[in-house]
């Protein structure tokens, strides 16, 4: 009896054995996705622009950093993300929204970083700064809304924000999304991308169907310019805002489906 016992803890431990390593496996060759997730705000934002999706991808056993950028100039934001992507201990899924798209284009070639999520964002090429690009499209109503200061920085106004920046929020989300802006440094908008990470990593896009920031035709063009697997919003310039839980699920999916090895050797 205690042999015949001893031969089926034996063979239980086999198969389980087995078993893992076949899962073990299967992962490897799907690419086992990402555990890291480092969101990249836009102009007149800040980290807490993520808020609503941040707890949801939680939820989902992702790590979760938010950086707060500078908005002084280009290379100052591509160094505050890469300050947060070095924190993380393993491969990364970089998010960009709006003006963040640029800092993820530049700040994703980091050898860590295996997919970029791109929502209602601007994606230039190498060589093109945030205007260039968006001038390549008919301008929008919230371009009207845009001031200048005596130093340099831009933001919304009023009208801006409530009209054409996050139409689709509730009035108090939009007036703390007003007093809590940040001012962008207008010279960093003429910063050209040096080399343009969606070249050689895989990518996702959320399209913002109503936004009236930029243009929703050139969101579904720079979409299919990267080969974005995409999601389309019938939303206002902020769908994380708007529709938390629609952004954090195909955030959440572009972080499983990452293949963490095919860029593993990558310098």
């Amino acid at each position: 009896m205690k042999n015949s016992t001893r031969a089926w803890m034996g063979a239980l431990t086999l198969i389980s054995m087995t078993l893992s390593l076949t899962h073990e496996a299967d992962a490897q060759r799907t690419g086992g996705g990402v555990k890291n997730v480092v969101l990249v705000h836009g102009t007149w934002a800040d980290g807490s622009s993520w808020a609503k999706i941040i707890p949801l991808l939680e939820a989902q056993g992702l790590h979760v950093i938010a950086v707060q950028n500078p908005l002084t100039s280009l290379g100052d934001d591509v160094a505050a993300t890469k300050r947060a992507i070095a924190l993380q201990d393993g491969p990364v899924l970089l998010v960009g929204h709006s003006w963040g798209g640029v800092v993820v284009t530049e700040a994703g070639n980091d050898p860590n970083v295996k997919g970029l999520v791109y929502v209602a964002a601007a994606v230039p090429d190498e060589g093109q700064s945030f205007l260039e690009l968006v001038q390549t499209a008919p301008a929008t109503p919230g371009n009207d809304e845009i001031r200048p200061d005596a130093y340099g920085f831009v933001s919304m106004t009023r009208k801006g924000i409530y009209e054409d920046f996050a139409q689709d929020l509730p009035e108090a989300e939009r007036e703390l999304i007003l007093v809590t802006q940040g001012p962008q440094a207008f010279s960093a908008l003429q910063e050209k991308v040096t080399h343009a990470a969606w070249k050689t990593r895989p990518s996702w896009y959320v399209v913002a169907g109503n936004d009236r920031m930029i243009n929703p035709d050139l969101e579904r063009s720079l979409a299919k310019k990267i080969g974005a697997t995409t999601l389309e919003l019938n939303t206002s310039h902020v769908p994380m805002l708007s529709q938390p839980e629609r952004v954090a699920a195909f955030i959440a999916e572009a972080a499983r489906q990452v293949d963490v090895h095919e860029y593993a050797q990558e310098k």
